[in-house]
């Protein structure tokens, strides 16, 4: 099992490192994407703690 996941990790690696090098806007915009996907998370986060604390 651990040779497995070990080998898949290797294999997620490199297709991002194949993604990044053949198509760096793409890879760029998807990492945007996720990045703008967790500040609004963590701003809803702060938005109902504070809703809570109030």
């Amino acid at each position: 099992m651990f040779r497995l996941r070990r080998w898949l990790g290797y294999a997620v690696i490199a297709f991002a490192i194949f993604y990044l090098f053949s198509r760096p806007a793409q890879a760029a915009a998807a990492v945007n994407g996720v990045f703008e996907h967790v500040l609004s998370g963590a701003n809803q986060l702060a938005v109902f703690f504070g809703s809570v604390l109030t």
